[in-house]
């Protein structure tokens, strides 16, 4: 490919990065897409997945029992943290993904332009792995490290989330009782999932991104998942799974009502691997298990706070 034929392909990269990472619905089915175009790439289908249940808490933040509980100013702050991270990982995985594509049709040698989208180092010897031997594990287990930490400094360890939101007692609250999960439905109306913990720990949101992986590659799960994947739109309201099942959240909004388009500015990063270095443990499997549904503790749950959301309101007026 000549200069000018490159330099037209890593500005189209950058404008279709730009396009899809413009809101949550975007992002979530731009990964969609690209998972299905390459199958191979198990990373993208996972994170589609969790883009989705991104887009679900932040839709819960208009939900009455939110309203009830947290202030605008505290939902407006947990808003800017899921859709700051969603942002993130994107601007940083998505090109490499769409790099991925070009070299797999024969345009380009990929690895030698991860820098020109800031990529870390980690990535461009894990993407070299890749291309040689195909293993897809590794690169799954590596692309999660890997956004884990592109997240690091600029949302977890950013001194405003820090004072703003994980000091305040609506995480630690939710971190306690576990309120934060993410699901993998089914077409039938199952729910399959995990609970967040310790958000703010490097190590457990890697943990928690391979036992995810390994739910959403359940060799007898999978196939239910991808297919509500493909057939489900996704609008980031409950009701894109609940419509399939017993529980319901009333007065769950679609993204696009609930909050307009947020834009973000991006400052030089630097480079986490040249900083850290890796842990070698989050690299291995986590322990295999029996997976069964867990809509029913998660709902029962929102059903509590529902409950001390009203007594709380009823309280609030009763002193006003």
């Amino acid at each position: 490919m000549t200069i000018n034929g490159m330099n037209r392909l890593l500005t189209s990269i950058e404008k279709k990065t730009a396009a899809a990472n413009v809101d949550n619905i975007r992002r979530t089915m731009a990964y969609q897409a690209f998972y299905e175009r390459n199958p191979e790439i198990c990373w993208a289908f996972l994170a589609s997945m969790v883009s989705r249940n991104a887009g679900w808490n932040m839709t819960d933040l208009q939900l009455d029992m939110f309203r009830a509980l947290l202030s605008v100013r505290i939902r407006k702050q947990l808003f800017s943290l899921y859709e700051r991270a969603n942002w993130l990982i994107f601007s940083d995985a998505y090109p490499q993904l769409l790099l991925y594509e070009a070299h797999k049709h024969g345009e380009i040698d990929m690895v030698a332009h991860l820098r020109h989208f800031q990529v870390s180092a980690y990535m461009e010897e894990t993407w070299r792995q890749f291309l040689k031997d195909g293993d897809r594990q590794r690169l799954l287990y590596r692309l999660i490290v890997n956004e884990q930490h592109v997240i690091g400094s600029p949302v977890i360890v950013q001194p405003f989330y820090e004072e703003h939101v994980f000091k305040r007692w609506p995480y630690k609250l939710q971190d306690l009782f576990r309120l934060n999960a993410v699901f993998f439905p089914t077409m039938d109306g199952k729910l399959y999932g995990l609970c967040a913990h310790h958000f703010t720990s490097v190590d457990e949101r890697i943990q928690m991104g391979k036992e995810l992986s390994q739910l959403l590659f359940h060799e007898k799960l999978s196939p239910s998942f991808l297919q509500f994947a493909k057939k489900a739109p996704y609008t980031g309201s409950r009701d894109d799974y609940e419509c399939f099942g017993r529980f319901r959240t009333v007065g769950s909004l679609p993204l696009r009502q609930c909050y307009p388009v947020i834009s973000h500015e991006d400052k030089i990063r630097k480079d986490w691997y040249r900083y850290g270095g890796i842990n070698q443990s989050w690299l291995s499997p986590p322990e295999k298990k029996a997976y069964r549904p867990t809509g029913y503790v998660y709902y029962w749950k929102r059903k509590m706070m529902r409950i001390f959301a009203a007594l709380f309101k009823k309280k609030s007026k009763a002193i006003t």
